[in-house]
């Protein structure tokens, strides 16, 4: 009785000290963070899509989000910004993705690339650069206006979830 008691002090010691030092740690450094309260400018972002509403859209939705996931604040014009992001539009497509069993389109799939470019006031060497993508299903209908209700829809959920890949990947970067 007394040596499995010993057994299971071991036992658990050996799991704590395990689960102590596992080693983890944040990669990312503190001066990577986007903190409350700093301006971010986005200027218009470069369009070389189809769409000519999608750029719009999309830095709306950036502004929105860094505020909302980070409190980030808009600024009023470049020079008075701590954050400057540049972006161009890559690409916005529409692509059919279920049938019905009369072969009519049940839903389409609409696809946005992104670059985008961050930089902190007075440097030229970027905080973070890379291309991003996101898709976003919406259903098709007999009804144009709602179809196309749909596609805008969809296009503000896309550009939500670049939006929340480029505040993850630019504080990830290292």
């Amino acid at each position: 009785m007394v040596v499995s008691r010993h057994y299971r002090w071991l036992l658990l010691l050996q799991l704590l000290f395990l689960l102590t030092g596992c080693g983890y740690h944040l990669t990312s450094s503190s001066a990577q963070r986007l903190a409350a309260g700093q301006q971010i400018w986005v200027p218009f972002i470069v369009n070389e899509s189809i769409s000519p509403t999608a750029q719009t859209v999309l830095r709306r939705v950036l502004y929105e989000e860094c505020h909302a996931l980070r409190g980030l604040l808009p600024s009023e014009s470049e020079g008075s910004a701590s954050l400057i992001m540049k972006g161009r539009l890559l690409s916005y497509s529409n692509s059919a993705v279920s049938y019905s069993a009369i072969d009519r389109v049940q839903s389409f799939r609409l696809l946005l690339s992104v670059e985008l470019e961050l930089y902190r006031k007075g440097e030229t060497a970027p905080l973070w650069k890379g291309v991003l993508n996101a898709s976003k299903d919406y259903p098709a209908g007999m009804d144009l206006a709602l179809q196309r209700n749909a596609e805008e829809s969809a296009l503000d959920a896309a550009s939500r979830i670049i939006a929340q890949k480029f505040i993850s990947a630019a504080e990830h970067s290292y």
